[in-house]
């Protein structure tokens, strides 16, 4: 099996929420085992050319994640995030924030994991402290874009996982 590659779609709803959602070649455990693992989530964490950096995890309720995002640019993003629920291997929901310059970057993530036979669909459904806040995160960091291009990346990653028989 491996990733596939149409299936990507997004939306922006008129108030404080993004949702991006694709449809995978995969099983939803090996999806959840990619957003969930340091070893996997330095591989494909991050719109296209990005690189991250985890400085520490702890998948758990009321565990953290700090991770800096390296743009192809040089800037560094750095960002946190707390995870709220988990779910293996339906659902996640976590906080996250912005370190550092982007410290005003704020929302909540809900990731789905929703078997379709032999395909899963992804759905990241974030919800922003207010609308405005969305907007000059779409408008600033390219934040639909950007969002697609990291569940590509999930895509390619994961193609590469099911082709080397994970």
């Amino acid at each position: 099996m491996s990733a596939s590659s149409a299936g990507a779609s997004e939306a922006v709803s008129a108030d404080r929420e993004m949702v991006i959602s694709r449809v995978y070649d995969a099983p939803r455990e090996l999806l959840f085992d990619a957003w969930t693992d340091r070893k996997h989530l330095e591989q494909w964490w991050g719109p296209d050319g990005f690189r991250t950096t985890t400085h520490e995890i702890d998948v758990r309720p009321g565990g953290v994640w700090r991770f800096t995002m390296h743009g192809p640019d040089g800037t560094d993003y750095g960002n946190r995030i707390v995870f709220v629920e988990i779910e293996r291997p339906s659902r996640l929901v976590y906080r996250q924030s912005g370190e550092g310059p982007t410290d005003d970057v704020r929302f909540q993530t809900t990731v789905t994991f929703e078997s379709k036979g032999r395909q899963t669909l992804l759905t990241l459904r974030s919800q922003f402290e207010s609308a405005a806040m969305l907007q000059r995160v779409v408008e600033k960091y390219g934040a639909i874009e950007g969002g697609m291009q990291h569940l590509a990346r999930l895509a390619d990653y994961v193609a590469r996982l099911e082709a080397a028989g994970r």
